[in-house]
């Protein structure tokens, strides 16, 4: 029997040091591109780094760095190098010329996952106008085949007019895809007042936190999850009762640092649920050492789409995978965020700062009853105002998804 499953792509990452990112912080963030790119299907085989107070602006790294790369790749054979910023239309260009291989950004990355992932026409409607847009100021790189691309007298030739021709297909395009999301966003909009005055609350947190695992939980349905970044790009909202308080809760796309522009705006569509609701429960992964850096880049993010402004329920899951260095009486080194107990980390701003929080594992269900009561107590400050005489009868009919 024949083996037709695509064979896995072998890369490897680059990214720099540079005054607004340490040497830690740049192997945190090339550890996370390591993940996207398992996510997308790549073997990832080494990490390169640099120091450089500013990217090349021809080449991104320095002419030395580039040349240990591009040793690196012919001599193991690699398909991919893959950059952790995003790298312009002259950086790609000579990029693949130095390497002769496949170079790919983090944005190219990311716009590839959401392109698998995207199951609704909606969210391959948005995917599909963030790749466009994407694609329109790179389009001279796609013909560099063409010999008389170069210009100059007696270069003028096909590859020319073809830029040209393409660049006013992909502006149709756009304008096309941008009219469909508009209708698109129409119907969605009367989805939600379909629903009525139910209370509405919305699932946010950094990709891969356990929102989805959250939702199952909650609303004990069978939520697509599992340990990949965007494993969730459409909205899946359901309804849940907690005691006698019926609401709506929704799952939503997770967010991630140096989520491409262009999909920010194409998603802001997906988004509008989390804008429309009356409360968030921000979903943070304690275990990971880098949370607190997580946590402001989703706050950072709801603010971009104006909902930075609602009630928010912080949860902080996964404390069934938290682990810390204990410190023994006789170390006197100074104590780091890495030797905080859970106890430590309870007793902390976070628990301090006026804002809802619980520390809980969705996975195993560890004060799953103290997570319903705390939304229980939220969700009734506002159903009160709203059915004032205790109607709980109020019933509405929803999709088990968005689409």
């Amino acid at each position: 029997m024949i083996d037709t499953r695509p064979e896995t792509e072998v890369a490897i990452l680059v990214g720099l040091i540079n005054e607004d990112q340490d040497e830690k912080q740049a192997k945190e963030y090339l550890d996370e591109l390591e993940f996207l790119a398992d996510t997308a299907g790549a073997e990832v085989k080494k990490q390169f780094l640099q120091r450089l107070a500013m990217p090349h602006p021809v080449t991104f790294v320095g002419s030395g760095k580039l040349e240990e790369i591009s040793e690196y790749v012919k001599a193991h054979e690699i398909d991919t190098v893959i950059f952790d910023d995003e790298l312009s239309p002259i950086q790609l260009r000579n990029l693949e010329r130095s390497l002769e291989c496949k170079v790919l950004d983090r944005t190219n990355l990311i716009l590839d996952i959401f392109a698998k992932r995207a199951q609704t026409a909606h969210a391959k409607t948005q995917v599909e106008l963030a790749q466009y847009q994407y694609l329109l100021p790179r389009l001279t790189r796609m013909w560099t085949h063409l010999e008389r691309q170069r210009g100059g007298i007696g270069m003028r030739g096909p590859g020319e007019a073809q830029i040209e021709t393409d660049r006013r297909i992909i502006l149709d395009k756009i304008s096309h895809l941008k009219e469909q999301l508009k209708k698109i966003d129409k119907q969605k909009a009367t989805q939600r007042k379909n629903r009525g005055k139910l209370v509405r609350v919305a699932l946010v947190g950094y990709t891969n936190v356990g929102k989805s695992t959250l939702m199952n939980m909650l609303s004990k349905s069978e939520v697509f999850a599992e340990n990949k970044l965007f494993a969730t790009l459409d909205t899946t909202v359901r309804k849940v009762v907690v005691g006698n308080l019926p609401f709506l809760l929704a799952d939503t796309v997770g967010f991630i640092r140096k989520l491409p522009h262009g999909l920010v705006e194409s998603f802001k569509s997906t988004l509008d649920e989390v804008r429309e609701s009356d409360i968030l429960v921000h979903v943070v992964d304690i275990s990971h050492s880098g949370f607190e850096e997580q946590i402001d880049i989703v706050n950072s993010t709801l603010q971009e789409i104006d909902a930075g402004d609602k009630p928010i329920i912080y949860v902080f899951n996964k404390i069934d995978a938290f682990t810390f260095v204990e410190k023994e009486d006789d170390d006197l080194s100074e104590t780091t965020k890495a030797n905080y107990s859970l106890d430590d980390w309870k007793k902390s701003w976070m628990a301090r700062n006026n804002t809802p929080s619980l520390f809980i594992s969705a996975l195993e269900k560890t004060n799953f009853d103290e997570l319903k009561d705390l939304l229980y107590q939220e969700i009734k400050k506002i159903h009160v105002t709203r059915f004032p005489y205790n109607d709980f009868l109020y019933d509405v009919s929803i999709d088990s998804e968005e689409e």
